[in-house]
């Protein structure tokens, strides 16, 4: 028979081992990321072109060794590896110039995303018990887009801030409950 009380158990043990891991990361990466932005954004951009290249190594080998799928879907495989290698070839070539890319394009594609949300939003007006807070919800969903796609640059800037601040907190939360987890 075990002896062991809920607060020492080793599934609690192991949940609270994964909270606190899990918080230290995420404080650590915000810390980078508001003390840091560009080198945090660099370094994940580097994260971004070594997965590239190792995934487009495995397509190709899937493509060269698999002898289950047929000729074009070997062929656009090995095609498809060839392109992700590519790809993080150039991102290394140009790690900052490609840190700012892809910056770019999360923020013009987080603002189109507003702007079509704060559009549907408004098509909804009609069934809307609260047309109010739709409307107020709708404009400030456009008018945000409409700022990503006009200074798409600091916007990403301060989306990947306001990211960083949000992982301290989390982080924060996160190593709390870690202490505290399985606690009566």
């Amino acid at each position: 028979m075990s002896t062991a009380t809920p607060t020492s158990s080793p599934i609690v043990n192991g949940i609270r081992t994964a909270l606190g891991i899990g918080g230290v990361l995420a404080l650590l990466a915000g810390i980078l990321i508001v003390w840091q932005p560009a080198a945090a954004a660099v370094f994940v951009t580097t994260v971004i072109a070594i997965y590239a290249i190792a995934g487009g190594i495995v397509y190709a080998a899937l493509g060269i060794f698999s002898k289950a799928m047929s000729g074009s879907s070997r062929a656009f495989h090995i095609v498809l590896g060839l392109l992700f290698v590519i790809a993080g070839v150039v991102a290394f070539a140009n790690l900052q110039g490609t840190a700012a890319t892809l910056a770019v394009f999360v923020a013009v594609l987080i603002g189109i995303m507003w702007i079509v949300e704060g559009v549907v939003a408004l098509t909804t007006l009609g069934g809307s018990g609260s047309r109010v807070w739709t409307i107020l919800f709708a404009v400030i969903s456009i008018i945000a887009g409409i700022y990503l796609l006009v200074n798409a640059l600091l916007g990403a800037l301060v989306l990947w801030l306001l990211l960083g601040i949000m992982l301290i907190v989390l982080g924060v939360v996160q190593i709390v409950r870690a202490f505290t987890f399985g606690r009566a």
